[in-house]
């Protein structure tokens, strides 16, 4: 498996660290907000190297963080507020329920698209100890310093720093003269915050060597990752908006903390547009995944035409292309029902030298960087290939594993559920609803045990039997 670092600009073999697992650390949400489909195409990215990692037999851990405190108005200057605080006055509520939330509409949206759940989700609320500590390290070793109850990084003390956007010192200095919101106590202006001193009145604040404050953005993901994927890890994945500030100075802090590098591969993706615009909320140009099922579409049309462009490149949405994207989502699923046997088991044939051709190119351009469009190629061929129709069905349904495209749906539907099974199901939405993860978990386990692939919808558990 091979991906695009953006560090070396080249593209890379993935060789786990640790020679077994590919370990990958995904940007997560800010949870002030509902989150719209252009950030959900980044979110999508952690989890496609995940399915591809494993489509390739390699084990692989996914963790993504939730942002519930540190992400300002404005990441430059350090003046601004607190995203959280600001939906705090909008919703009156407090800034754990926003957070609460905004991250149940996140996973449920998610589990719309098929994103596969990370296997952690660590809050960065949940991590201050570990921030502090990366502090407290940097401080110790010069790359870091404290002014008036904030400590600032000293970016001259790094002298890769700019490595990964371009962005040079010198380039930040002549920005900055332009600036007029400089913190005079910095010792440079393009130096960043690690710890904020908390103002009057501010609710999110944690008690710190440096007196009441709270994180700076940047250093929440650094600790979340290497607490949670060690001090060297595979993969990182994020939007490319995400490359400067906050990448750059995650390096900068994680590298300067323990001495070496801690990510192999940089991984980002390109923004999803709408008329030539980044879609964003200042452009009005915000659409939900609650608003394709207002329109009729099936949610996973989306992730299918996501697949028409290289996620390094930037896609343009329109509701004329995604209706493309949904009828030809239901010519696949309707072929795939007319190929399943219509009674028995279905277990997998030794490939014949033709259907092993298509099986090796649809592995490759996966594996080479997650070349998507041309693994929806292969996947057209095999529609027209002169094939037995349940050899192509075995084939396909070999493939949605990657594609995550549900491409069985027809062809499984209007099977019985025993009642034992509905027992189970609603247990373990009790156990979710409780917030039981342990509980829903083992019940997950039991239902996979006895046959079935269980899912997780806006309704709650649904089963179907693995074929």
């Amino acid at each position: 498996m091979r991906l695009h670092n953006s560090l070396s600009r080249r593209v890379e073999d993935v060789v786990p660290v640790d020679g077994r697992t590919v370990k990958i650390y995904s940007c997560g949400p800010t949870v002030y907000r509902h989150i719209h489909i252009g950030n959900f195409r980044s979110f999508m990215l952690g989890d496609l190297i995940r399915r591809a990692a494993k489509f390739e037999g390699l084990d692989a851990r996914l963790v993504m963080n939730i942002t519930d405190v540190g992400h300002m108005t404005d990441e430059v200057t350090d003046s601004g507020r607190d995203k959280m605080e600001l939906a705090e006055s909008d919703e009156g509520l407090s800034a754990a329920q926003i957070a609460e939330k905004y991250t149940e509409a996140f996973l449920a949206d998610g589990d719309l698209l098929n994103i596969g759940r990370a296997d952690v989700y660590p809050r960065a609320t949940e991590h201050i100890p570990q921030m502090i500590s990366i502090i407290q390290t940097l401080i110790g070793n010069g790359h870091a310093y404290e002014v008036d109850g904030a400590v600032y990084y000293d970016v001259r003390s790094f002298p890769d720093y700019g490595k990964l956007s371009g962005n040079t010192l010198e380039a930040l200095r002549a920005g900055h003269r332009q600036e007029v919101e400089v913190d005079p106590n910095k010792r440079n202006p393009e130096d960043f915050a690690l710890w904020k001193k908390a103002g009057p009145g501010r609710a999110l604040k944690w008690d710190s060597p440096w007196g009441p404050g709270f994180p700076g953005w940047h250093i929440e993901c650094s600790a979340m990752s290497m607490e949670h994927l060690g001090k060297r890890f595979d993969v990182h994945t994020g939007g490319n908006d995400n490359k400067f500030p906050h990448h750059e100075d995650e390096i900068a802090q994680s590298e300067g903390a323990v001495g070496h590098a801690v990510v192999s591969i940089w991984v980002h993706g390109g923004f999803l547009q709408m008329g030539g615009q980044k879609m964003a909320k200042s452009a009005q140009n915000i659409r939900r995944v609650s608003d394709l099922a207002e329109h009729g579409l099936d949610p996973l049309a989306y992730r299918l035409l996501c697949f028409g462009t290289r996620y390094r490149n930037e896609i343009d949405f329109s509701w004329d292309a995604l209706e493309a994207a949904n009828h030809r989502l239901g010519t696949l699923r309707r072929r795939m029902a007319q190929w399943r046997p219509e009674q028995g088991a279905i277990d997998a044939p030794e490939l014949t030298m033709v259907e092993e051709e298509l099986d090796q190119r649809f592995r490759r351009t996966v594996a080479e960087d997650l070349d998507m469009p041309q693994a929806m190629v292969v996947v057209n061929e095999l529609l027209g290939a002169d094939l037995d129709p349940f050899r192509r069905y075995v084939l396909l349904k070999r493939w949605d594993e990657v594609l995550g495209l549900d491409l069985e749906r027809t062809a499984l539907e209007g099977f019985e559920i025993p009642p034992e099974v509905h027992e189970l199901m609603r247990r373990r939405d009790e156990a979710r609803l409780a917030k039981d993860y342990p509980t829903s978990d083992a019940i997950r386990d039991q239902l996979t045990s006895m046959g079935y692939e269980v899912m997780d919808s806006p309704e709650g558990t649904t089963v179907r039997p693995r074929t």
